[in-house]
């Protein structure tokens, strides 16, 4: 079996989904299980890219002869609103999905959404490494069939515009995109400005033709999509985490053999951890590559922002009933 990697290749991304998936399963043993890892980013540094790719490789590597993890990037097997009933069906068997995406799933995922809770990626990871953590992985087990198998930082989000923004009243009147999460569209409402839901995969576009105003993101996110290109500048406010759920379905895990599972879980484990310990770095590299690039990135002064964060606070209170004071609780002690 190939050790390297079995993402999709920029060539393999010009084909059809079917055709995708025929050519990158055929690089898998004969008896070998296929597991179809499907996610929506691209390119080749992006955090989520290289953790997928490293736990395909490592899988491949480690359990060759019994699964052959297949890596569907950049939305070619499933985009954003199609590959959670993919899970469950059984056409595909990983994702890692933004946190985003569960609050109607269990809305104590709201948490991650919060504005200004987490002061920086550590202090995302040591509330992961919590009771309160550590819990919602299998959050959705029960109602969803679920299982979180670990959480991916991206990074710190901040948000860009076709104008630029010091401060939440120069976003009055925009239309933001944001995630399917209720606590962004509170967010976003909070500054005068509108929330618009959107697929990943159309963000672009809706920049360049003017169908949204603006996005909030990483700079990984921001770089490789190529956000910059479409506006006039980046704020780096630092509200907001952007973390993925490393996930697989309960049906999947409970049709491996104890000793497969005790093993593809310890890889999992493994690989979130070096992913984490190495986000840091990407996310610096690519703010330069943004600025190489041409595009331009706006600091605020100790008292703009605040004024963000003073804007946004009140999006704690109207969510706690949902998502429970002591998982907030929990998330700003950590």
């Amino acid at each position: 079996m190939k050790k390297l990697s079995l993402a999709l290749t920029t060539l393999a991304l010009t084909f059809s989904a079917g055709s995708a998936f025929a050519d990158s399963s055929s690089a898998c043993d004969a008896g070998e299980r296929i597991v179809k890892f499907s996610h929506v980013t691209g390119g080749t540094t992006h955090p989520k890219v290289v953790a997928a790719n490293n736990f395909a490789d490592r899988v491949n590597k480690e359990m060759n002869g019994k699964l052959c993890v297949v890596v569907y990037p950049n939305s070619t097997l499933f985009g954003d609103s199609k590959e959670l009933e993919a899970l469950l069906l059984g056409d595909v068997q990983l994702l890692a999905p933004s946190l985003s995406k569960f609050g109607s799933y269990s809305p104590k995922y709201g948490v991650f959404d919060l504005p200004f809770i987490f002061k920086d990626m550590d202090h995302a990871i040591r509330f992961t490494k919590t009771e309160e953590g550590k819990d919602l992985l299998m959050a959705m087990e029960d109602n969803a069939g679920f299982v979180g198998l670990g959480y991916w930082m991206s990074g710190m989000k901040y948000f860009s515009a076709n104008k630029k923004l010091i401060l939440p009243s120069d976003a009055e009147g925009l239309k933001f995109r944001v995630q399917t999460s209720d606590v962004a569209k509170s967010m976003i409402s909070a500054m005068g400005a509108s929330p618009q839901a959107m697929a990943f995969s159309e963000v672009y576009g809706a920049l360049q033709t003017g169908v949204v105003d603006g996005q909030e993101n990483t700079w990984s996110n921001i770089y490789t999509k190529k956000f910059y290109e479409v506006q006039d500048s980046i704020t780096e406010t630092n509200h907001q985490l952007l973390a993925y759920l490393f996930m697989t379905s309960k049906d999947f895990l409970d049709s491996l053999s104890a000793a497969d599972r005790e093993q593809f879980l310890a890889i999992a484990d493994t690989v979130t951890q070096e992913a984490n310990e190495s986000v840091k770095a990407k996310e610096a590299a690519n703010r330069a590559n943004i600025l190489k690039a041409g595009g331009k990135i706006n600091t605020l002064t100790a008292e703009q922002r605040q004024t963000w964060v003073d804007t946004m606070k009140p999006v704690w209170k109207k969510f706690e009933g949902d998502i429970g004071k002591d998982v907030i609780n929990a998330a700003a002690g950590a």
